[in-house]
């Protein structure tokens, strides 16, 4: 720093200085980030298994809509050989966690029609290890967002961000998290890029594009999305909004990100003085 001494005037757009994070949000930016990690892994793994499936026993692979089903897993978990599946009485499936007799028709109907591939007796195995492991993940991952929205209750700021409607318990602690503390930013703009809520723009002659700037939280941004995307879903000015931009030409992403963009001004005012999200009411003029 006495060697930067000179330059510092030239610098300062470059240095930094660092916030103290509260400890909570500290946390929460742990816990999301691991979260975020076993929801990658448990789709990975989901479509493994579907493939596998698909190549074993397509008609099994049928009766549920995913496979990340925990009735469906818990079903073909009970025994070590998956053709020992087709064998199962309705007594013994109704022993199963979550099977009712609701899915023990389902399962009693693909039963009578059962057939398996050359594949199943090595493949068999895979699919029942892998599905072990992802009912693993679902536990896991069950903790984590009991522990996340303990946290939450404890962060000014995650308190803040879950007056929003439409904002998840998860993306408010994934938001919380990241951002950290709002005194990192000198004004709202700064946010609006942190969280890939404002693209940089090129344009030169007939050509116009965006560019995804570096100093985006990607992780900040992908929780922004999911936030926003369920915001409109729950205000119908902010509908209104999305629906006008979407008129306009902008795909569905864009026309999400401007609506973020005007969410973000509306957080960091929220932020900076201490208000909840309020929804004006409209007044009839009689």
């Amino acid at each position: 720093m006495f060697h930067l001494k000179e330059h510092l005037p030239l610098a300062r757009d470059v240095l930094q200085r660092v916030i103290p994070v509260s400890p909570v949000n500290e946390k929460l930016k742990r816990l999301s980030r691991r979260r975020r990690q076993l929801v990658d892994e448990k789709i990975r793994i989901a479509n493994r298994i579907q493939s596998d499936l698909q190549a074993v026993c397509p008609e099994l692979l049928g009766i549920t809509n995913s496979v990340s089903n925990l009735w469906f897993l818990q079903f073909i978990t009970c025994r070590d050989d998956l053709s020992q599946l087709a064998r199962l009485r309705h007594a013994t499936l109704l022993k199963l966690h979550g099977i009712g007799h609701k899915y023990a028709g389902v399962i009693r109907k693909w039963q009578g029609k059962a057939s398996f591939s050359g594949e199943t007796d090595y493949v068999g195995p895979m699919i029942i290890q892998d599905a072990n492991r992802l009912l693993e993940l679902l536990s896991q991952i069950h903790t984590l967002d009991k522990a996340m929205e303990a946290l939450a209750e404890a962060s000014q700021m995650a308190q803040r961000l879950s007056s929003i409607p439409g904002v998840g318990n998860t993306s408010v602690a994934e938001l919380a998290g990241e951002i950290g503390t709002l005194e990192r930013f000198t004004r709202e703009s700064g946010l609006a890029l942190y969280l890939g809520m404002s693209p940089l723009t090129h344009q030169s002659g007939q050509m116009h594009r965006t560019k995804t700037p570096r100093q985006v939280n990607r992780r900040a941004k992908a929780a922004m999305m999911t936030a926003v995307a369920r915001h409109m879903g729950c205000v119908p000015e902010s509908r209104a909004y999305y629906d006008k931009k979407r008129a306009e030409g902008k795909t569905h992403n864009q026309a999400v990100r401007a609506l973020g963009r005007h969410l973000v001004r509306v957080i960091w005012t929220m932020l900076k003085n201490n208000r909840d999200y309020k929804i004006k009411e409209v007044k009839e003029m009689t």
